[in-house]
């Protein structure tokens, strides 16, 4: 475990003893562990063996809240996250087609990343941007009014960003 993980790791653990000192700390095991997944960008196993510790709950028991939970992540998202939103305004309006598109591009499926590690997808309920539906989020950008050819200019326009950057990075 390098140093940064350490820290991270260090300031979950000083997080969890605050809450140990109040009434039922196992109550917020599912705040700790969205604390957790805020530090580190997902929930990898030795955090969990080291939240089971920190609060005195057995690692089974977290890793069944942590499954449970559509919204926790036990790998490594991609660099941009796709939310898709499947509310009903969006799927009225084709979000079903520009997820299967979005899934047939990236030859992913949802919960999954991309083999190059640039793209994850997950559905969402609701975006709350119903009046331009149907949408889907990248990082905590919303677009909207989509179809499924749209989403895949937009998804080749991130894929030749990202080759920029590259390009950028090794020329230094």
């Amino acid at each position: 475990m390098g140093s940064s993980s350490k820290k991270k790791l260090q300031e979950l653990i000083r997080e969890i003893e605050k809450i140990r000192k109040g009434e039922d700390p196992e109550s917020y095991l599912i705040a700790v562990l969205h604390r957790a997944q805020q530090i580190f960008g997902y929930l990898p196993q030795h955090v969990m063996d080291e939240i089971a510790l920190a609060m005195d709950i057995p690692t089974a028991h977290i890793w069944g809240v942590a499954t449970f939970y559509h919204y926790f992540n036990l790998t490594p998202p991609g660099k941009h996250v796709i939310s898709v939103c499947l509310g009903t305004a969006c799927y009225i309006k084709g979000a079903g087609q520009i997820l299967d598109a979005i899934k047939e591009h990236l030859r992913i499926e949802i919960g999954d990343v991309t083999a190059d590690g640039l793209f994850s997808l997950q559905g969402a309920r609701c975006l709350g941007a119903c009046g331009q539906a149907p949408v889907v989020m990248i990082d905590e950008k919303i677009y909207g009014e989509l179809n499924p050819e749209k989403i895949i200019k937009i998804l080749q326009a991130f894929r030749r960003e990202e080759k920029k950057n590259s390009q950028k990075e090794a020329s230094v």
